[in-house]
């Protein structure tokens, strides 16, 4: 028998060398309601761009692209 689940929300993004996961607050919020939501705690958050979705194991994954600190 086939069942259906749904697949979690997960919010990545790199900052400095370290890739930092988020949780979905809310499954009701958008990306980019969520991506304002943690701008508050990740200020680097303001200037990103979001990308994604992508399917990746058992979690559907957003990222949340930052230029802040790249050179070129």
């Amino acid at each position: 028998m086939l069942t259906a689940d749904i697949l979690p929300r997960v919010f990545v993004f790199i900052e400095k060398t370290r890739e930092i996961r988020l949780s979905d607050p809310s499954n009701s919020f958008s990306p980019q309601q969520v991506m304002n939501f943690y701008s508050g705690t990740y200020p680097i958050l303001t200037t990103a761009m979001i990308e994604g979705p992508e399917i990746k194991g058992d979690e559907i994954q957003y990222r949340f692209i930052t230029t802040l600190g790249t050179k070129g």
